[in-house]
């Protein structure tokens, strides 16, 4: 079977960013997994702390219902590294949790975060952790006489919040017309953010206009990635 494996900083960041494309890899047959680093619990969920008797470890357990119900939607597992949250706050155990994953899943591909964001410094740190332990996964020196079959995988960006702060240049448009709908209501799933609903819906829809005037292939709905690596091709049609 066929896995491809998202690592994400927060439980929304998966939802907006890359809803689109684990829906649709989850009906094409793939294995997907979520590792979600934390539970967005101080700077990812507004509308919860201003719900009366709030508490850290309330909110905490909401979200973390939110996050398991739209994975759970989109077609996908997801395994929670609780590293906190505004500022995540990663630990050796969760280094080699993430090599393990790395190893036992195989992935075809990752989805991760843009490696810059002068707004949310969760965002590109996770990115430098799925990035770094990537590569270690390959190295037979770490935890020597394993027993895996693992090729280092592509990587792919999502995109962020603001792109042009970000120096993100996507690459990639993907078309996610058939998900849309599981990916709206996943959207509807968030009630801490229901701030960004309307805005990632027009994300979506901006993606899919240029994804049709670039390359005449009629969409509605879009995601933009960034590869991090080169691709390999022997011509260029």
């Amino acid at each position: 079977m066929k896995t491809g494996l998202v690592i994400t900083a927060h439980p929304g960041d998966f939802v907006w960013r890359a809803g689109g494309a684990i829906a649709l890899h989850a009906k094409k047959g793939y294995r997907m997994k979520i590792v979600c680093m934390s539970f967005g619990e101080r700077g990812e969920s507004q509308f919860a702390w201003k719900e009366k008797g709030a508490t850290l470890e309330s909110v905490k357990a909401g979200r973390k219902d939110e996050a398991e119900r739209a994975a759970k939607l989109l077609g996908a597992e997801i395994e929670f590294f609780d590293c906190g949250d505004y500022p995540l706050k990663l630990t050796e155990a969760h280094f080699d949790r993430m090599v393990d994953i790395y190893r036992e899943l195989n992935p075809s591909f990752v989805l991760t975060h843009a490696l810059e964001d002068p707004y949310n410094f969760d965002h590109p740190n996770a990115a430098h952790f799925a990035q770094e332990t990537r590569i270690v996964a390959q190295a037979m020196g770490h935890k020597p006489g394993a027993q895996y079959k693992y090729s280092a995988p592509p990587v792919f960006l999502f995109e962020p919040h603001q792109p042009e702060q970000c120096n993100y240049k996507p690459d990639l448009l993907l078309k996610i017309d058939e998900v849309w709908k599981e990916k709206y209501e996943a959207f509807q799933i968030l009630a801490a953010q229901k701030h960004l609903w309307g805005y990632y819906e027009r994300v979506a829809l901006n993606r899919g206009i240029q994804g049709s005037r670039n390359t005449g292939v009629p969409m509605t709905y879009g995601e933009a990635y960034q590869r991090l690596f080169p691709t390999v091709a022997e011509e260029l049609a």
